[in-house]
């Protein structure tokens, strides 16, 4: 069953955290869970509820992801719908880094062309586009990044910044075309 919430009429979609996460993966082919600052505060992705492929999304590795979901739409002979969902911080809240991240990936799935993008997604877009040169930055000026530095020290930020700006891609679960 759908609804708005879902944003079931899109082909990319966007939330926040496990809530959001269960809100929009119905229906989706792919999961792309994004946390720029990779901490323990956010849940395993592979334990939401989600029988398709699960991606680990980061400003680094949009294109590489961007090529994957169009090579999964060319072997499934139909549209791909994506779930991306941001991590956020304390369960799920607010985090711009998150935010941008999403909007990375969002991005660079529009410019391949997947681009039926919810209003939310194009949020995330928007935002991305407008502070394009300071995700890097943003890592360790958030809040999210200050706790994180409070806590774990700037190394952990330090670290974070690396993977993020990685090429590589992560599948944690592979995609299995439905009949």
């Amino acid at each position: 069953m759908s609804s708005p919430s879902n944003q079931p009429q899109y082909q990319i979609r966007f939330d926040w955290g496990p809530a959001g996460a269960a809100a929009i993966v119905p229906g989706a082919h792919v999961l792309v869970w994004v946390d720029a600052l990779t901490t323990a505060l956010a849940p395993d992705p592979l334990q939401v509820r989600h029988d398709g492929a699960v991606l680990a999304g980061t400003v680094g590795n949009c294109h590489e992801i961007a090529a994957w979901v169009l090579d999964r739409q060319a072997e499934l002979g139909d549209r791909v719908t994506v779930a991306v969902v941001a991590a956020g911080a304390d369960g799920g809240g607010f985090a711009v880094e998150d935010l941008l991240a999403a909007g990375a990936v969002i991005d660079a799935l529009a410019e391949v062309g997947i681009d039926y993008i919810s209003p939310e997604a194009a949020a995330a877009v928007g935002a991305f586009v407008g502070l394009r040169n300071a995700t890097s930055h943003v890592l360790s000026a958030s809040v999210t990044g200050q706790k994180i530095i409070a806590l774990h020290g700037r190394e952990f930020v330090d670290e974070a910044r690396e993977a993020n700006s990685q090429p590589s891609l992560h599948v944690l679960r592979e995609f299995t075309p439905r009949a």
